[in-house]
């Protein structure tokens, strides 16, 4: 992503804008943010409902998915808006819930703690039977997204093909087990103590999913089986290399494992990641890869890493406004922006690493060098804090961005669930064409997705909350899963700043 320069006033106005308290954040109520983020997963589940679900407004949906394979794909989540389930943003999510829970798991309320790992493991109980074929198949994706994309119905009613999209060896599926691969060992780490069977059995399966992405090189959207129905969905857009230094890099945290390690460093730059890269999302791994990796620096003194750190500190100064250098673009009120849909995507993420980076060098005592400017690990939670101010109301709509949360917030968002009337209410089946009739409405979507976090705002901070708009009004999983762990730290330290 190209890094955008801008006039020193501009970046001093920012500068300023930053330190000074914005009206509403210290009425922000964090822990009910938190929990309202966790139960939106409660509204994303595929398969059989348990009987303590939350969100009732769901019932079953998807029971079939895998018999033609004669395989158990039940479970999982929906990623956004839509009914399928797309397995390379679905590990994205789970290895950040995982990491949400590694990182902020101990400042949760025990009853949130228990509320993530079930989220979590909804999950990845589902990317286990996607690789329970290993070592020569994974499956990577239920449900013909083009067919589920012109119709408008309720996962209950879903007539569309359940089709279960698989890669059998040699043909590769790199980013999809690669993230697969850091799923399960993220995974592994989170369930250590609660449980440390499960705990086991996510990582000989994250070490298999790992060989088979290492071994299969190459990207799932260049099989010529599947292109058409992955892209431009979920496309490895970025090339599939970062998965695998990531997935590497969460099997050396899961194992300690000297040969992660040395894969990581002899990989780093053959596969790409020395480049400068300022994004972290679904698609590019490598902020997130950096920042991780640098922990080994930080608090293991791997200086043979000292590269992931330098690349780390580089981007984190770029979202600095008054460092020197390129910087990232912001919208006039200060909301991290990058081109494209679902802005927030970006804020959450990066916010995330924010405050990871920020607790790395709390740890060990240590400050940010962005050139001249010393930046202490507060500044750095100041910056991520100013984006969730802003995503739970503190922006020029006085809107949350958050559905459920606070007095405003969207009410037609792009979700077909969300947006149908459910079961309890309307009994009979609304087949594809028939729920055009509610996309078109004006009306307020019936269901309240509670802590769905909608795409956002434009780079002009102005949200329509028009249901048609998917780019501003689709919630995603990768949405909300950093925000979980954002929101941990900020409930625990609501003054934080």
């Amino acid at each position: 992503m190209k890094l955008h320069l801008y006039p020193l006033s501009l970046v001093f106005s920012f500068f300023l804008l930053l330190l000074r308290p914005t009206m509403s954040s210290n009425q922000h109520d964090y822990s009910d943010a938190l929990s309202k983020s966790i139960l939106f997963f409660e509204g994303q589940r595929s398969g059989y409902l348990p009987n303590d679900q939350r969100m009732t407004w769901r019932r079953n949906s998807g029971l079939s998915d895998g018999w033609t394979h004669n395989t158990d794909l039940t479970g999982g989540y929906y990623d956004a808006g839509d009914n399928v389930k797309f397995n390379f943003p679905m590990a994205f999510t789970t290895t950040m819930l995982a990491w949400s829970v590694i990182e902020f798991g101990e400042l949760m309320p025990s009853s949130e703690l228990r509320n993530s790992l079930v989220a979590l493991r909804w999950s990845s109980n589902y990317l286990l039977k996607s690789v329970s074929q290993l070592p020569n198949r994974i499956f990577v994706q239920v449900g013909d997204p083009i067919a589920d994309h012109n119709c408008w119905e309720r996962p209950e009613d879903m007539d569309t093909p359940r089709t279960a999209y698989v890669v059998n060896a040699p043909n590769p599926a790199s980013e999809v087990a690669g993230e697969t691969a850091a799923a399960l060992s993220a995974a592994s780490i989170a369930f250590r103590s609660s449980d440390p069977g499960y705990s086991q059995t996510l990582l000989q399966n994250a070490v298999k999913t790992f060989q088979f992405a290492d071994m299969y090189r190459g990207a799932y959207s260049s099989n010529d089986d599947i292109k058409n129905d992955v892209c431009p969905f979920y496309c490895d857009f970025n090339g599939f290399q970062d998965e695998l230094l990531w997935g590497a890099a969460w099997l050396r945290k899961a194992t300690g494992d000297e040969s992660y390690l040395n894969y990581i460093e002899s990989n780093r730059e053959p596969f790409g990641a020395s480049d400068n890269v300022d994004e972290f999302g679904w698609d590019n791994k490598v902020g997130g890869l950096n920042v991780l990796v640098s922990k080994e620096v930080i608090q293991g003194n791997m200086y043979n890493l000292e590269a992931y750190k330098a690349s780390a500190e580089s981007f984190i100064c770029s979202l600095v406004p008054e460092s020197s250098g390129p910087h990232v673009e912001y919208t006039p009120a200060g909301l991290l922006y990058k081109p494209g849909g679902s802005q927030l995507q970006h804020a959450t993420t990066i916010s995330f690493l924010l405050l990871v980076y920020a607790q790395y060098l709390s740890r060990s005592s240590l400050s940010l060098n962005c050139g001249t400017l010393t930046i202490p690990p507060d500044y750095l939670r100041r910056l991520a804090k100013r984006q969730v101010d802003y995503i739970l109301g503190d922006n020029p709509m006085g809107l949350s961005y958050m559905v459920g949360y606070g007095e405003r917030y969207p009410k037609r968002i792009h979700h077909r669930g969300s947006s149908l009337p459910s079961i309890k209410d309307h009994p009979e089946a609304i087949r594809c064409k028939d729920g055009s009739v509610y996309f078109n409405s004006t009306e307020p979507n019936p269901n309240v997705l509670i802590g769905a976090v909608v795409g956002g705002p434009g780079e002009d901070d102005k949200y329509d909350d028009d249901r048609s708009d998917f780019r501003k009004s689709e919630p995603t999983t990768y949405i909300n899963a950093p925000f979980v762990g954002v929101l941990a730290y900020f409930a625990a330290n609501p003054g934080s700043s």
